[in-house]
């Protein structure tokens, strides 16, 4: 079995049992690693993930590849992990999860924008830029990335509602 069909024969067992717990998955990878593969699966929520999810998830995606023979018989690690904070921005449901964080984005025709992000839906995004409120949709933006920030001034005002 060629790569590409075991990455997608994965993706196709694995989705609906991450779907199950509530979370999206977000990649799937296998590399090898010494005699053995690594078989790493991302995967994320609105709500965040925390340890004992992710516990809870290896436990159900190794019964489901135990039943199935999507790996073969070669020996493999299973990893189940969340999006690191350097992960690129490409789906709506990334920019939500964005919300009231920097955000660095080259823009489609040019140039960058670099803002607090205020507000996402399928449509679009709206950033915080000194004070401005600037809309764009996704097709207007390129790469984007959150900024990891090291201190953040209290007194900043996201715009961002607690309960959202």
């Amino acid at each position: 079995m060629g790569a590409q069909a075991r990455h997608d024969r994965l993706a196709r067992l694995l989705e609906p049992v991450v779907s199950d717990a509530g979370m999206d998955l977000e990649s799937v990878e296998v590399t090898p690693a010494g005699k053995r593969r690594l078989l790493r699966v991302v995967v994320d929520s609105d709500a965040g993930v925390d340890l004992d999810a992710v516990g809870e998830l290896s436990q159900t995606i190794s019964t489901a590849l135990d039943a199935s023979d999507v790996m073969g018989d070669a020996p493999y690690v299973l990893e189940v992990t969340s999006p690191g904070v350097d992960r690129p921005l490409r789906q709506p449901r990334h920019w939500r999860r964005a919300r009231g964080r920097l955000v660095h984005a080259t823009l489609a025709e040019g140039g960058e924008v670099r803002g607090r992000v205020t507000h996402a839906d399928d449509s679009g995004v709206t950033f915080d830029v000194d004070g401005q409120s600037r809309v764009y949709g996704y097709s207007d933006l390129g790469r984007a990335k959150v900024q990891v920030e090291f201190r953040r001034d209290t007194d900043i005002d996201t715009g961002v509602d607690a309960a959202d």
